[in-house]
């Protein structure tokens, strides 16, 4: 688990969201590139929109004229017009509302889905350097709950915006029209309303960039203290994790209330100034209705006006906190999605073509930040193809860097690596990627059933060669023995099954995908020793015919490698055969002795 929680390394991995504006443009232009391949909907919603803005804006009007006209003037046929006018003005009005509504709903679920899928295919792109400093929680509630935010921002937020500002303008020329005096009256509120929106506005955006900060810090919190759950029950400290989940738990919860709390002290003082609006122009109009200066069907109107006035008003306030959130959600998603991979392939880089499998280390330099210590220091290797080669030596010495550079999951520092003479950084990473493989002590399984594993590197292959691949991984017959077979469902993190038929899995995985150049990173090295013997005999069968980079632990598992490197402190210090290695007096003898000789006069005495 992380040290200190994953509070302070959300703070490292850049999980704070950063300053910025209620309306962040870039963020804004960015995010409605999706809207594109739905414009024919995003109008229609528009014209929806329009219709009910209209609307909205002639019913009061209406009524006026029904008022002043039909009642006062005893026009009863007038009336019976008007009402129906009104009552369809009504169905129209709620009709055009659950369009748009209806239509925006369609629209931001798209693009909600395009943009994770975006995402998803972003976070495939980017360099093992990302995951190697970014807690991966975080990086899920970027996925799922930043973007559900932009998918409000997108639709309802945008387009509400224009309605109620539509509203807003024609309810001031309306009143204008209507009677400028008492428009001017119902207006003196506005300024104390524009004043309280920006306090508002201003209290908002830091209040709810903290709490994206903290919904991400919850959700790494908790993928990390599940992932780590057996390390947890195993030294007993359920109580210091439910402590570290509480704090960053508490922070969310304090987070949230802060931003709530300014809307419920917000709406209030919207509502009140609403009504004092209205009492305004009750006071004053009534005034100017019993001296004759105005009729009642412009108070009546007025007053409805004034209503609505408010309405958008009020809108925009609470409008306001899905933008501030959406807008701390969205520099968070597109700070990942501009987010550039480390390992990218040169404009010009060529298809690899099928390989012998050399593979040459020239001069190869490597450190895994720009400002940290090498790690590797000037490895000149050639290996010959078919070659089985292992690198040994004390952990930390640089032995998983140099299997992770033939696969260029990282760039080297200086030097090159070539596979049949060819610099890998030349060639897509695609193309490498679909000569080599790699087995690794982790013997990660996806869920799906135990054949679509295997056929994970050749998604096309038929069962007979999902079978032969298990038979060649001494896995088929553990196995036939599963009560489904092939067809068992895999769990989560492969629970149901062991760890040493996992790494089988893993090995048939590798030879259905049938690779020129294979790694194998520590693959005996938590397994007992009658399941090693087992994949000591696959790993056997494996090698014929192809190149392969052995990391081992157990030395016992590379005494007949074609080549033995040492690897220590990031040079190689050793290289022969085994018999060759043990003639020296050197690190290879020493770590032998150290596995096989203490232990046998461990065993004896």
């Amino acid at each position: 688990m992380t040290q200190g929680g994953p509070a302070s390394a959300l703070r490292a991995a850049g999980g704070a969201a950063p300053a910025g504006r209620l309306f962040h443009w870039p963020v804004v232009r960015r995010m409605a590139v999706y809207l594109k391949p739905y414009r024919t909907r995003i109008t229609l919603a528009i014209l929806a929109m329009l219709v009910a803005t209209g609307l909205s804006l002639l019913t009061p009007y209406l009524i006026k004229i029904a008022i002043d006209q039909a009642i006062v003037g005893g026009n009863f046929p007038l009336l019976l017009q008007v009402s129906g006018l009104t009552a369809l003005a009504y169905g129209v009005l709620f009709g055009a509302s659950a369009a748009q509504s209806y239509m925006l709903g369609w629209v931001g679920q798209r693009a909600l889905t395009d943009i994770r899928s975006d995402l998803f295919r972003h976070l495939h792109r980017l360099s093992l350097t990302y995951y190697d400093t970014h807690i991966v929680g975080v990086v899920v509630s970027r996925v799922v709950n930043d973007v559900e935010t932009i998918s409000d921002l997108l639709t309802q937020g945008l387009i509400q915006l224009l309605g109620d500002l539509l509203v807003l303008v024609g309810i001031v020329v309306v009143m204008l029209y209507l009677n400028t005096r008492l428009a001017l009256l119902a207006f003196t509120v506005v300024p104390v309303m524009v004043i309280l929106t920006r306090l508002f506005s201003r209290a908002a955006r830091r209040a709810y960039r903290r709490t994206r900060s903290t919904v991400a810090a919850v959700v790494g919190d908790l993928a990390e203290e599940i992932a780590g759950m057996r390390v947890i029950q195993a030294f007993a400290r359920e109580d210091a994790s439910r402590a570290r989940f509480a704090q960053v738990n508490d922070d969310n919860r304090n987070a949230n209330i802060s931003a709530m709390s300014l809307s419920f002290v917000f709406q209030p003082a919207t509502d009140y100034l609403g009504t004092l609006a209205t009492v305004i122009v009750l006071w004053f109009g009534g005034q100017a209705v019993t001296h004759g200066q105005l009729t009642v069907g412009v108070l009546v109107a007025f007053l409805a006006y004034v209503t609505r006035f408010f309405q958008p008003i009020q809108e925009l306030s609470q409008l306001q906190t899905t933008l501030q959130s959406a807008m701390a959600g969205g520099e968070q998603v597109m700070e990942l999605l501009e987010t550039q991979p480390l390992i990218v392939d040169r404009p010009d880089a060529t298809e690899l073509p099928p390989i012998k499998g050399r593979v040459t280390f020239d001069n190869v330099t490597f450190r895994y930040n720009p400002d940290g210590p090498l790690v590797l220091r000037g490895i000149n290797v050639e290996i010959a193809p078919g070659q089985t080669v292992a690198l040994v030596g004390p952990t930390g010495a640089g032995k998983t860097s140099i299997a992770s550079l033939c696969m260029r999951f990282y760039e080297v520092s200086g030097g090159a690596i070539r596979l049949d003479g060819t610099d890998i950084r030349d060639v897509s990473q695609r193309s490498l990627r679909r000569q080599t493989g790699m087995v690794t002590q982790d013997s990660f399984l996806f869920a799906g059933t135990v054949a679509d594993n295997i056929r994970f590197g050749r998604p096309g292959a038929t069962q007979a060669e999902v079978e032969s691949a298990a038979r060649l991984a001494n896995a088929h017959e553990f196995i036939s023995l599963m009560e489904q077979g092939y067809a068992t469902r895999v769990l989560e993190g492969g629970a149901n099954i062991s760890l040493g038929q996992r790494q089988l899995v893993c090995i048939a995985r590798a030879a259905l995908a049938d690779p020129r150049l294979l790694i194998l990173d520590e693959a005996t090295a938590h397994v007992d020793t009658v399941t090693e013997a087992l994949i000591q005999d696959a790993l056997g069968r494996l090698f014929k015919g192809r190149t392969s980079i052995v990391i081992a632990h157990r030395l016992s598992t590379i005494e007949d490698a074609d080549l033995i490197l040492v690897v220590n402190g990031g040079l190689i210090v050793e290289r022969g055969t085994h018999a060759e290695l043990l003639a020296q007096d050197g690190v290879y003898r020493n770590l032998y002795e150290r596995q096989f000789v203490g232990a046998a006069g461990a065993v004896t005495g």
